[in-house]
């Protein structure tokens, strides 16, 4: 299982805009901060966790062509505002159909694409969330050749397998619904015989002790960490560490970090086996 971070920032971003702070000019390209996302590959297949903004230029960038499904942890602008492009994924992934150059979404040539509805799974909240902000979504692709994201919303409560990784959402509090997910690579088992597992939790404030317990072990986790000040919504480097203490995973990388510290800054000050993710970093599990 491959994991690849396509954004690593905080919900503005890294630079800000208009900010000349020592972060957000640094020259080290570690500390441009896309909001954060992730494309996780496998030999069956891909899927995107989460759809932020910056996604097409991060898909453009890394070479992502593949991707068979989407996972959402919540419906938060910084993670879901760039729904609209999996429409790409629908066409890479349909049929040609033969047809006359003249009929809709022929563009003169013999043939049209028919796409492929993408699986997206998510809470039910937030589904309901993403039909108020994509009303025109749906499984259909749009009339007279028009693009249109074709979606299977369904709901994640349940464990599922996608590209042959095992799926279980994990539900963190962010005071807004929201969930993390555990993954673990059905195909790749390391060397005790267990799958590999990685734990992912890009937004909360707390994480409830069912869901610690779920982690505890894992070979890579995944974990916000917004600043070493206090947040409401997000946890601070105390608490993030905290609940590492809790979790003890093999390694952990943090993201979700706004413009306060350099990736440098950050190698300085976390612990051993804690280091700050960036944008671009690809992880074999």
């Amino acid at each position: 299982m491959r994991f690849r971070f396509l954004g690593t920032g905080t919900s503005v971003g890294v630079p800000q805009i208009g900010c000349d702070c020592p972060v957000c000019t640094s020259a080290d390209p570690r500390d441009r901060r896309r909001r954060c996302g992730a494309h996780v590959s496998t030999g069956a297949g891909a899927f995107l966790v989460d759809t932020p903004p910056e996604m097409r230029l991060a898909c453009l960038e890394y070479g992502i062509k593949k991707v068979d499904a989407v996972l959402l942890t919540h419906a938060h602008m910084d993670h879901v505002a760039a729904f609209d492009d999996v429409r790409r994924f629908n066409t890479i992934n349909g049929t040609k159909v033969p047809c006359r150059p003249d009929e809709p979404g022929a563009n003169g040539r013999t043939f049209r694409i028919v796409g492929k509805p993408l699986p997206c799974y998510a809470m039910p909240e937030t589904i309901e969330q993403m039909h108020h902000i994509f009303p025109y979504i749906g499984r259909q692709g749009g009339a007279n050749g028009l693009f249109r994201p074709q979606i299977d919303f369904i709901d994640n409560s349940d464990p599922f397998t996608v590209a042959g990784v095992r799926v279980e959402s994990l539900r963190v509090e962010h005071s807004f619904p929201c969930c993390g997910y555990l993954f673990e690579d059905l195909e790749c088992r390391i060397e005790n015989g267990k799958c590999g597992r990685l734990g992912y939790i890009s937004d909360c404030h707390v994480i409830p002790d069912e869901v610690i317990e779920r982690l505890k072990g894992v070979d890579v986790m995944v974990l916000n960490c917004l600043r070493v000040r206090e947040h409401p919504t997000h946890l601070s480097l105390q608490r993030a560490l905290a609940y590492l203490e809790r979790i003890a995973p093999k390694r952990t990388y943090l993201v979700h970090m706004c413009h306060d510290y350099t990736h440098a800054q950050w190698l300085e000050m976390l612990p051993k086996g804690v280091e700050p993710a960036y944008d671009g970093l690809e992880l074999e599990i």
